[in-house]
């Protein structure tokens, strides 16, 4: 009996590792970043680990009014295609930052720890 109450202490100690590290892994997210460009390179986004605009990049030649419309366009592009690029940045860094804590579980997704 009292080797199953070590064994949960032992989890329990684990799971605050685990939290731990987790907290830690999500505050070096905003070092992990991402660009992306679109309209070939008119607009280019900076997005970080924690899914933050960190930088933005619009060509000269965007800035007129008449041309306000495409820019939206291609800032929405941008971005969504950073915030894609980012993801498997995001899974990786996590992993790595609680490899051994955890047994791998096929099928279990640490991003959903994050939200």
């Amino acid at each position: 009996m009292f080797g199953n109450m070590g064994d949960m202490m032992g989890m329990m100690g684990k799971m605050k590792d685990l939290q731990a590290r987790m907290k830690e892994a999500q505050e070096q997210l905003s070092g992990i970043t991402e660009s992306a460009e679109s309209g070939a390179g008119l607009v280019r986004v900076t997005v970080n680990g924690q899914k933050k605009v960190v930088g933005l990049e619009i060509d000269n030649d965007l800035i007129k009014p008449d041309d306000k419309e495409m820019l939206q366009d291609l800032l929405v592009a941008a971005i969504n295609k950073a915030m894609e690029n980012i993801e498997p940045k995001i899974k990786e860094h996590l992993q790595k930052s609680t490899e051994g804590l955890l047994p791998n579980i096929p099928g279990m997704d640490l991003g959903n720890l994050m939200k």
